[in-house]
């Protein structure tokens, strides 16, 4: 912005104001010379002039001499570079230049209060954007309520959700392209921070005609040692499918894995098309496929879903949501 008063000692003077986000010092600097700076009281100082047009009353109104007020009003108008009263014997009256402030002056307080406002907010993680990765299979458990609960708490934070796989979040995570990353078994990673949500069993994936379908208590998972495997593929998550061999293993066996498929939806709908068996963390069974049965696992295996995020998260909101997503997983308060 600038102003320029003709017929003025100030004529030469063009200025450019710009706010600090200082909130106790309330600063705006000056374009004059580079070295004029107007303290945002001085607003303050002038608008109880233009409503008063006395300095004397002006001052009392403020709760100060008289003199220092004149001082401040004149320190404003040379940093200005602009008359914004016009002195006389008979009162003040405002300039052409005065009056314009007068009608700005209040809006630009305002505006600068705003800011404030929304600087903190931000602060908070109330406002601003957030970035999400997610593995599909962690949005079978609880997260969604997490993310409903965190959209609902800060409507001011714009959510951007991003599937993909674990390996794929890491790198985003740590250049900062994504906030937060939701991942199933995952593993600690340098320059990340993890953070285990839960833990679940696994459950038996079964065609409807398999035997084993109708037994209504938990079964061996040697029970499934002659049968054929469909499982997630090692080389897009290593600890998910280490973590099912080790429920195998553990009870004597190691499975004849015929196929693998990269998502739980296409593992499951090969099991239901009599294509082999499974194992599956028991959130996986909400996908509700026609003709495939889960049953639980007589095992004490499980698969985990953990949050990835810097070390210390620059972005507060997402600390919020962590703690939001630990709430809603536990069922208890937040933790710290």
């Amino acid at each position: 912005m600038s102003l320029k008063q003709e017929n003025s000692p100030y004529s030469n003077a063009t200025v450019g104001l710009f706010i600090l986000s200082n909130i106790e010092s309330s600063m705006i600097y000056i374009d004059l010379d580079m070295n004029e700076i107007v303290d945002l009281r001085q607003i303050k100082y002038f608008l109880a002039v233009v409503e008063t047009l006395h300095f004397s009353r002006a001052a009392t109104k403020l709760g100060m001499a008289q003199p220092n007020l004149s001082m401040q009003i004149r320190k404003f108008e040379e940093a200005l570079g602009c008359a914004l009263f016009e002195r006389t014997t008979r009162g003040v009256a405002l300039t052409p230049a005065g009056a314009y402030l007068a009608r700005r002056a209040e809006m630009l307080q305002t505006q600068f209060q705003e800011v404030m406002n929304m600087t903190q907010q931000i602060g908070r993680g109330e406002e601003g954007a957030l970035a999400i990765g997610f593995n599909g299979s962690a949005m079978y458990g609880r997260l969604p309520l997490a993310l409903e609960r965190f959209r609902r708490q800060h409507p001011g934070v714009a959510v951007q959700l991003r599937e993909m796989y674990a390996a794929d979040q890491m790198p985003l995570l740590l250049d900062g392209t994504l906030d937060v990353g939701f991942i199933r078994d995952g593993t600690p990673t340098s320059g990340l921070k993890m953070t285990s949500l839960t833990r679940e069993p696994f459950h038996a994936v079964l065609p409807q005609s398999h035997p084993l379908a109708k037994e209504k208590g938990p079964i061996r998972p040697r029970a499934l040692r002659d049968e054929r495997f469909v499982l997630f593929a090692p080389r897009i998550a290593r600890l998910a499918f280490e973590r099912t061999m080790e429920v195998c293993k553990a009870d004597g066996f190691t499975p004849n894995i015929s196929l693998e498929a990269p998502q739980w939806v296409t593992i499951v709908s090969l099991v239901a098309a009599g294509m082999g068996v499974s194992l599956a963390p028991a959130s996986v069974n909400k996908l509700n496929i026609p003709g495939v049965v889960f049953r639980p696992l007589r095992s004490k295996g499980w698969s985990s879903v953990d949050v990835w995020t810097k070390l210390d998260p620059p972005n507060p909101a997402a600390r919020v949501l962590l703690k939001i997503a630990q709430k809603e997983f536990s069922g208890g308060e937040p933790k710290s």
